[in-house]
């Protein structure tokens, strides 16, 4: 699979894609380019960097609502509803926006941007994409006691506990997970493509759990999926905060709300930077994860899309089945679309881990 940039006749770029298909079991279930590719999960790791607030009962004690728990995992478009809501958290938690330290950058969204340049806002860190992220490890210190001061470095007990739970997730042994510094300071981590779609399969698993217990009244103990690992009934508000909010994952416009919307209840999909996308089909039980090579944003987003039909969501939104390219004067001189697809595994492949 690669997504062309066309011109004319002549193809004048290529954004090569790899991706990885699993199943809550590590199997590999599809793929395109290279499955074990390393690199940083970015903003797509955010679900499961917010899974210690569950887990160790930092919503509880403040009383997260769903939709504050889905900022808590978005990159949202820093719409002023949003930003709002952010800032009602802090409230919540005995914070202020001069506690988070993710910094301020121009909106996600387009749209958004030019509303606020045109108005001249200024713009501060809870405009931020992660400000939603920065809130949630700030209410995770205050539960456990630990400083909230430089709450983003490494060492930082909030680091070390989400790097635990990336490696829980995703089978990988914290000494193996690359570490570096994200956009917005906290930190990031580099893994393989097949394990990020591991720990989005289990997802999966985790919303069967929730509608399972849903249709009978009770929570049943968590599914064993391996040896080493059981769906912690923490996945739980996580999952249904995002499948409920799509608005919130994202925004107008952007395609992360774009394909959940399209296809409601059946996909959780969440966007990273340069070029990484993850997704959970909780009915399929299958967690994707993509690259494009060179980090081209909009060549990811139909990339995704492109997969996720191929898996059985049909139609793709309209606007992610091709991307016209434009001239300085409006005119359509070119596209942006996705050549290629999937190969089926015949035999799995090793799981998540394996040699």
């Amino acid at each position: 699979m690669r997504v062309e940039q066309v011109r004319g006749s002549l193809v004048e770029a290529v954004h090569a894609v790899h991706a990885a298909v699993v199943d809550a079991r590590g199997r590999l279930v599809a793929h395109t380019g290279d499955p074990d590719l390393v690199t940083f999960w970015r903003s797509a790791a955010k679900p499961f960097q917010a899974l210690p607030l569950v887990e160790d009962g930092v919503t509880d004690r403040f009383g997260f609502t769903s939709e504050e728990l889905a900022l808590v995992c978005a990159s949202h478009s820093s719409e002023a509803a949003q930003v709002a809501r952010v800032r009602e958290l802090l409230g919540k938690i005995g914070c202020s926006e001069r506690d988070l330290l993710c910094g301020p950058h121009a909106p996600l969204s387009e749209r958004v941007a030019q509303d606020y340049a045109t108005r001249g806002l200024r713009l501060t860190a809870v405009y931020s994409n992660c400000s939603g992220k920065h809130a949630g490890m700030l209410a995770l210190a205050r539960h456990h006691g630990w400083p909230t001061e430089f709450y983003t470095r490494s060492e930082h007990p909030v680091q070390q506990r989400c790097l635990r739970e990336v490696s829980r997730w995703t089978d990988v042994p914290v000494a193996d997970i690359r570490t570096a510094t994200d956009g917005c300071g906290v930190v990031c981590f580099g893994i393989q493509l097949r394990a990020m779609a591991l720990a989005y399969a289990r997802l999966a698993n985790a919303e069967l759990g929730m509608r399972n217990a849903e249709s009978t009244g009770k929570v049943a103990p968590g599914t064993a999926l391996t040896n080493a690992f059981r769906i912690p009934h923490s996945a739980f508000p996580i999952v249904e905060a995002m499948l409920r909010h799509p608005d919130l994952i994202a925004g107008e416009g952007r395609p992360c709300t774009e394909m959940m919307r399209a296809h409601p209840g059946r996909v959780i999909v969440k966007v990273g930077a340069e070029g990484v996308y993850c997704a959970v089909l909780p009915r399929e039980g299958l967690g994707v994860a993509i690259k494009v090579a060179d980090g081209h944003a909009v060549a990811s987003a139909l990339a995704l899309a492109a997969v996720l039909e191929q898996l059985g969501l049909r139609p793709r939104p309209e606007s992610l089945t091709a991307r016209p390219m434009l001239n300085t004067r409006g005119e359509t001189v070119g596209e942006l679309r996705v050549n290629g697809g999937l190969e089926q595994q015949k035999d799995g492949g090793p799981r998540t881990g394996e040699a």
